[in-house]
């Protein structure tokens, strides 16, 4: 039965993001701005739900791939305001090579885009027995820590034979169908695979952005954020970027 067992190894994958705004909202409430925000936080409540979703193509082929969001037109409302808090969108166009441990990330700061080339980000991987199905795939739950302190949850299947996922995450044995980050109410997951061939070209790296890598960005962002705000806040912003 082994031996005939399928294994994709080239095509794509739809993923849903999902955000929940109630929690992102209250997290950047202090004592100096809640006389603002809880009006704002009650108004929110009643007129938008409380997970905001969004969609991104990953496509892979020849031991590499690449993750490409799908764009949400902005309303410029107030309410808008918070559903473009850069833990809701999706700032990152991130090319990944599995084989060589190095991705190329077109990233979106604020109003300027950088192109991070760097070897892989490092997760400490833990791998459980636990399985779930996502978009038909069997998958194992791994729990890992990246950037030293984020608790993160995948699902991962060895069907599709491609140490990768959505965004950054990757670094376990077959594609990561399923990510969260419960401690960001953050969730990132496969809803749909195609088993399919794809046109040449279709993977390869982004171009445009200002030269960086990991370290530097960091540089960037802490001198960009260094009066926007109370520590908190930076810290908050600056993660959210990094992600």
């Amino acid at each position: 039965m082994a031996q005939n067992k399928h294994f994709t190894t080239t095509g794509t994958i739809e993923f849903e993001k999902r955000v929940n705004m109630y929690a992102l909202i209250q997290k950047l409430m202090n004592k100096d701005n809640e006389a603002f925000f809880t009006p704002v936080l009650e108004q929110y409540k009643k007129t938008q739900s409380q997970f905001q979703s969004a969609k991104s193509i990953l496509s892979f082929a020849n031991n590499k791939s690449l993750y490409v969001p799908v764009v949400k037109e902005s309303d410029n409302t107030i309410m808008d305001w918070f559903n473009n808090n850069p833990m809701v969108l999706q700032n990152n166009v991130v090319y990944t090579d599995p084989p060589a441990s190095t991705s190329v990330v077109q990233k979106s700061v604020f109003e300027e885009t950088f192109l991070v080339k760097d070897s892989l980000r490092k997760i400490k991987w833990k791998i459980t027995d636990e399985t779930r199905d996502i978009a038909g795939y069997t998958c194992r739950r791994a729990n890992g820590i990246m950037m030293d302190s984020i608790y993160v949850v995948a699902f991962y299947t060895t069907e599709i034979p491609l140490s990768s996922g959505p965004e950054q995450f990757s670094g376990l044995p077959g594609m990561i169908l399923g990510a969260a980050l419960p401690h960001e109410n953050l969730t990132w997951f496969a809803t749909k695979v195609t088993d399919t061939g794809l046109p040449p070209n279709t993977i390869v790296p982004p171009k445009k952005g200002k030269p960086a890598d990991s370290k530097g960005l960091l540089k960037t962002l802490q001198t960009v954020m260094k009066d926007r705000g109370d520590a908190a806040e930076i810290q908050f912003f600056i993660k959210a970027y990094l992600l």
